[in-house]
């Protein structure tokens, strides 16, 4: 079976979410080869580049791993092959609807999914600790996200801001930022147990 798949994008896919891809294996814990997390950006001119150093250093002091990973440009197969897609700002998740119209009961900015998932989780199909049950829950989470919202779009402080070029405190920032959103996301796909 695929595993649940969540795409993180924002616009250069080397600072905001490349830190949600690896941010996000790590609130998974031993649950994180149970989901596909992966990202890319908007724009084309870091093809193949690795984390920003920056980045790269807020991953690491928290644990996780920034090995392997190669900046890469969004595609339609991208959005088309992902079962959640989190955008950096709104500006993104525009540009993931363009791509793919259908995608839009899956798309969503990182802020406006973590207010969702506060207030909207709701019951969900239990997790039994394998790929399956994971995949079931993670859809069932999507599809109630996307009804607690009914059809709104996201508001601009949904948006997370880009720390390129910024200092360490703003990169730490964002990394904090991210963390409050994909940490409870994967709670509630393991049931509380990452």
């Amino acid at each position: 079976m695929t595993p649940f798949s969540v795409l993180h994008v924002c616009v250069g896919n080397i600072c905001r979410s490349p830190m949600a891809e690896r941010l996000f294996l790590l609130a998974l814990g031993e649950h994180a080869g149970l989901v596909y997390s992966h990202s890319a950006g908007t724009g084309n001119w870091h093809r193949g580049e690795p984390m920003n150093p920056p980045a790269a250093r807020q991953v690491l002091a928290r644990g996780g791993d920034v090995e392997g990973f190669g900046a890469r440009q969004l595609t339609v197969g991208h959005v088309e092959g992902s079962d959640l897609i989190l955008t950096a700002t709104h500006e993104q998740y525009d540009h993931v609807l363009n791509l793919s119209p259908t995608a839009r009961s899956r798309t969503f900015v990182l802020g406006e999914f973590g207010r969702l998932l506060a207030d909207h989780a709701g019951e969900l199909p239990d997790f039994t600790g394998d790929a399956e049950s994971l995949y079931a829950r993670g859809v069932a989470l999507v599809t109630a996200l996307d009804a607690a919202r009914a059809g709104s779009r996201p508001v601009p402080g949904d948006d997370l801001a880009d720390p390129y070029g910024l200092d360490e405190r703003t990169y730490a920032r964002t990394a904090d930022e991210i963390e409050s959103t994909l940490r409870p996301l994967a709670g509630a796909l393991v049931g509380g147990s990452a």
